[in-house]
This record gives structure tokens, sequence and C-alpha cells, in this order.
């Protein structure tokens, strides 16, 4: 069917802007981790936020406010979530994956490589994307939890700070897997 009534439409248009401005202020409220980079978690929670959305938008049988008050609920969650796993190791390694070491001193770590689901084509796409032409010239390509690559090109060795929680790390080059 293409048109039921003038009230559908204006229902739709009132709940949808009415909702919209719901979730934003929801999103604000909660400040710009809310929004930041999304690992696997957040991505699910932005999936059910759009759902939401989505049943608030065409759905009569859901008031305005029970959909606002679910929008909410979600982005508290995810709220929560996040703040516990900032205080908390057990809570962290629970919803986010480490950075994994994809590269070593320039040699493909393959193991880590197949395990992540990424091909060396991928990986060269990373260095060259970082100004690189050649494995050589990098030290570290590391698969970060959101997803991003970063490419290191010297002295992580020396000072390991910023990659103290990556895995693959702590092997030496020269085992299996990396060549």
């Amino acid at each position: 069917m293409f048109f039921d009534s003038w009230h559908g439409l204006l229902r739709v248009i009132v709940v949808g802007t009415l909702a919209y401005l719901g979730l934003v202020a929801w999103l604000r409220a909660t400040g710009k981790r809310t929004v930041s980079k999304w690992n696997a978690f957040d991505l699910i929670v932005t999936i059910a936020l759009g759902s939401t959305l989505a049943t608030i938008l065409l759905t009569e049988e859901v008031a305005l406010v029970e959909g606002v008050l679910g929008m909410g609920l979600l982005i508290m969650l995810q709220y929560a979530i996040s703040w516990t796993s900032v205080r908390s190791g057990w809570v962290r390694r629970a919803v986010k994956n480490a950075p994994t070491l994809l590269l070593r001193e320039g040699r493909p770590c393959v193991d880590a490589l197949r395990k992540q689901r990424v091909t060396e084509g991928e990986l060269r796409a990373a260095v060259r994307a970082a100004g690189h032409a050649t494995f050589e010239e990098i030290d570290a390509v590391v698969l970060e939890t959101d997803g991003n690559f970063s490419v290191i090109t010297r002295g992580w060795e020396g000072a390991r700070c910023a990659m103290s929680d990556v895995e693959g790390v702590e092997d030496r080059a020269g085992v299996p897997g990396v060549r």
C-alpha cells in the first residue's frame, strides 16, 4: 500500500523528530566517549539504537516516551560498560580485544595475520597509507581494537610503553609465525 493516512505521515514526522532529538540528548549527556571510535560491543549498541529508533518511528504501539527510554537504557548500559572497563581489567578484557602486532621489524607476522583475517595486501595498503614504500622501513604495524592500523617507523623496541598492551610484542622475532 502506498498511503494510509495523513495522520500516519504526521506521526512519523513529529515522533521521528522528537525521538531523534531524544537520541541526541542522550548521546550529548553521556559524553564524547559514547560516540568515539567504536569496538564490536559499541557497534552492537549502535545497531540496537537504530532498530529502536526505527521501531519508534514506524510502530504506533510503541509510545514516544517508551522508545526514548529504551534508547536511553541502551546508551546508559553502554556508558556503564565503558565506565567500568576503564576501572576494571577483567571487564575491559571481556568487551575489548587487545591490539595485535601484524608486522615486526619489516617482517609480517603470518600467524597473527591469519588469526586476525588480514591479508598481506591490506598490510601493504596500511604501510602505503602511512607514506612508506616497503615493509623494511617499518618497525611495527598494529591492528588496533577499532580495526585501524597503526604504523610505527622507529624506536619502539627501546621504549615499549605504547606497545605494552599489544598482543604479540612479547614474542621475539624468529619464532614460528614471524617471517
